[in-house]
Order: structure tokens, then sequence, then C-alpha cells
């Protein structure tokens, strides 16, 4: 009997054609057979799950207000009740670094368990879309003997008919996350020449849903997804995985070998059979047992194709299981204590400590000067200079309330404000015009004059200061000199 054959996480996995690639260069076609174990059927709870969420999710409301809501145009993002405006810079930045510091977690702690069991691709591709498939085109042989015949046989030219009607309702419901469900009711019951830009959108956003799960597939994660590339930073050596047991099951060899051997050399087969029910079955058409790989998205399908065949062999679960490569090396158990454990929460526990804080001190309402107008200043008749000012206010309240403009400013500047007091609907950005006249003796040598703007509300917990500097003639300088 030959030597046992090395370790795969020693020996690496060997040079081949990608695994979506023929050798002629042509496109592979990866045509999974469904393994249906434990592990499958927790996934498809929480493929469903997470499937009705992302549909009920635009629907809920939270103070009032959408659960989530990206209103791209004015610039205003709506999370579980809160607004955030685009002046919201460093609350959203802390919202997003405890989200990428959850990822880095999660996959120190499990894995890529983001793309098994959560990410969009995985969920839909494997719990709706190829499903139907295996619906309209039968079992993974079936579907290899229509691919001789093209792409348009009658099967599957109506399985593409379902995919365009779910690829639409889903655009929709994508949509409904910038623009909430009552906008995009009143466009779906008007004629799409009345909104041609949005109508445009979701046709895009149809035919990209449509062509990824029709047509490019798993190329989604072997291509244009970077989450695999990043899993050599992202993981360690203790972070679960799938992974193959190769000191159980190497080294291995078909039913029919084995009882070829002598009965003492027998017993020294591994417990894997060669029966390739890990490879048949694997979304992204990889051999577990070559090994870590950047194609692996820890889906669990070999897991529970490899526990039924050692059910049939009367071998114990687990020759595939989740595990780590330390674990596989050395036989020590699986431990989630190490340094990036702890570091990871605590970041965490700092980050969302700011952001409510920062929410906190919040302010009921956003103030912004911004000069106006395409000259800096003018000078008017009786010698004064005037400077054109935009007051712009966003209520973060979902009540209407009324600003007051006034000036903290030297005796002589006066302020000229058409719009004041300032009505500002909840939830809403109003700019207002305003006019400053100043004398031109109060500027300074630089032609800059300092003034404080003082803005309230009617309710009485506004109240905000923004100093500005009105621009007007240097000293020495008559009116009528450029």
């Amino acid at each position: 009997m030959s030597a046992k054959s090395p370790r795969p996480y020693e020996q690496g996995p060997p040079e081949s054609v990608l695994s979506t690639m023929n050798e002629d260069g042509s496109r592979r076609w990866i045509r999974p057979k469904l393994s249906k174990g434990s592990l499958y059927y927790k996934r498809l709870v929480v493929a469903w799950f997470l499937m009705i969420t992302f549909l009920l999710i635009p629907h809920l409301r939270m103070n009032n207000k959408p659960l989530i809501l990206l209103d791209l145009p004015k610039r205003q993002f709506t999370l579980f009740g809160t607004t955030f405006f685009a002046t919201d810079t460093f609350l959203l930045l802390f919202l997003l670094l405890s989200i990428l510091l959850s990822v880095f977690l999660f996959t120190a702690l499990f894995g890529r368990v983001w793309c098994g069991w959560a990410c969009p691709q995985t969920v839909y591709m494997e719990f709706l879309f190829r499903p139907i498939e295996r619906l309209f085109e039968g079992s993974p042989a079936k579907q290899r003997k229509l691919d001789q015949y093209g792409f348009f046989t009658p099967r599957r030219l109506l399985k593409y008919v379902v995919f365009l009607l779910l690829a639409m309702v889903l655009a929709h419901a994508f949509l409904a996350y910038f623009v909430g469900t009552e906008q995009l009711w009143e466009w779906m019951h008007r004629s799409p020449v009345e909104h041609p830009a949005t109508f445009a959108v979701m046709m895009v956003v149809t035919g990209m849903i449509f062509f990824d799960f029709t047509y490019f597939r798993e190329q989604t994660c072997l291509v244009a997804c970077p989450y695999g590339r990043f899993q050599s930073v992202l993981l360690d050596k203790q972070s679960a995985i799938v992974a193959y047991d190769f000191n159980r099951g190497e080294p291995r060899a078909r039913k029919a070998t084995r009882k070829k051997e002598e009965p003492k050399e027998a017993e020294d087969w591994g417990d894997c059979i060669e029966c390739n029910a890990c490879v048949v079955t694997c979304p992204t058409g990889i051999d577990i047992r070559e090994g870590l790989q950047m194609e692996c998205i820890n889906c669990t399908q070999c897991i529970d194709a490899c526990n039924e065949i050692m059910d049939k062999v009367g071998k114990p679960h687990g020759l595939i299981r989740y595990t780590s490569q330390k674990t596989l090396e050395t036989q020590e158990k699986l431990s989630m204590l190490r340094p990036r454990v702890f570091f990871y929460p605590l970041l965490i526990i700092g980050v969302l400590t700011l952001l409510g804080v920062s929410l906190a001190q919040r302010e009921t309402a956003d103030l912004t000067i911004l000069r106006a107008g395409k000259a800096p200043y003018t000078v008017l008749g009786n010698g004064q200079i005037s400077n054109q000012i935009r007051v712009k206010l966003a209520n973060r309240t979902s009540k209407t309330r009324i600003y007051t403009i006034s000036l903290e400013a030297p005796k002589g500047v006066k302020l000229i404000a058409p719009m004041n007091p300032l009505k500002v609907k909840g939830h809403e950005i109003q700019s207002g015009l305003v006019f400053v006249t100043s004398p031109r003796e109060l500027f300074n040598e630089d032609g800059r004059l300092s003034i404080t703007f003082v803005v309230k509300d009617d309710n009485k917990t506004f109240k905000a200061k923004r100093t500005y500097n009105l621009l007007g003639l240097l000293k020495g300088m008559s009116p009528s000199q450029p």
C-alpha cells in the first residue's frame, strides 16, 4: 500500500483549472446536488426568515418613520427610527465602523458564516432560484442533459419567465429602501412615462438581478466579491471553518480498492471512501478535501452530504465539520479564547458608546450658514455694504418647527430676512435667503466684519449661534474702485 498522502494543509490545493472553467477555457456550469441534512434545514429556516424580513422592512415603522429609508436625493438616512443627515459625518462614521468591526469579530469566531448563512447571493440562489430551477429542469443529471440543447429549451424559457418575475419583485423591494413604500406604490399606479428615471432604475436593477441568478451565479462569489480574498487577513488558525479532517480521512480509497487489500492493511485506510459526495454538492464546485480555499463559502452542504455517506458505511459523523486549522493540525479542542476575540468587542463597545453619547448630545436641528449670490458683497447707493447669505436649517424632530433668525453684531448692522421666522417641517431641510447691511467703516483692514447668527425655535428646545465673517471694502478703498 502506498504511503499516507500529504496533509492538504501542508501541501495546499494542486495546480488546476478554476472550478468554474473547463480546460479549454469555456464556462463549466455548476449543477450541485442537493444534500438535505440537519444543517440544510437550519439554513433553510434562516434563509426564509431573512428573505421575508427583507421584503417586510420597508413596510415597518418605528417612531412614525420607516424602519430603514436611505433617501439619497434628500441626503437623509433613517435607521431604526433615527434620521441621519449628510452633515452627521461622525455619527455615520461610528455606525459604519461598528458594523465593520462586528464583521471582523464574527469572521474571527465563526469564519465565513456570513457567506454561507446570510449573504443575499447565497440565500436567494440556494433557497429560491435554484429550487425553482430544479422544479423546471429536474436533477443535476437532467440539467446537464439540457445543457446539450442550449439555453432556450421550452422548460428553460418558462424558468426564465419565473426568474424575471422574481427579479422584478426583488427590484421593487430594493427600490423601496431608497424611496419609501408610499412613493413606490404611487409610481406603480402611474405610467412609466411620468417617472422615466425611476422606472429606468427599476428596470436596470431587475436586469442585474436576473443576470446574476440566471447566468453569473457563483461567479459573484468567486470573481466579484472581495470577501474571500480578505479571509487570509480576517481569519486565523483558530477561526471556525468548514474543513475536512485529513487525520481521520487519509489515505482515502474507494470500497473496491479496499477490498483488494489484505485485511491487515485494510485497517490502515482512512474513513474517506472517495465517493465525491462533497464535491458534487458544492455550489462553487470545489473539493473541500484540498484544504482551505478562497472559493469555499462555508455553506455546509458538504457536511450534510458526507454525514449521509458516513451513516451508510457505519462511520461516525464529522469527517467534514466545523472545526479550525489548529484543531486539525494539533488535535487540540476548538477554542474561542484569543486576543482578537477580546480586542474586537472592546473596540465595538467603545465605538457604540461614542455613537450613543453623540446621539444623546445631538441638537434637535442642524444650522448651516452659507455665502449666497455670485458677488461676495454689494455696495449700496448709500455706501453701505450688503452681504447675501443663505441660512440652512435641518429639522431633526418629527414635528414642524418655526425658527427665528437674529444677529449679534455691532451697532449699525441690520438683518433683512424676507423669510423670518422660517418654517421647517419634521425631518425636512429648508433654506432661507437673508441680507446683512453694514456701514463700511466697521470693516477691518482685511475687509472683514465678524458677526454672530442666533437661531431659536418656537419650542424653546433649540438655540444655536454661528460666527460668520462678512466681506466688504478694504480700508482706504473707495466704493468706485474694483
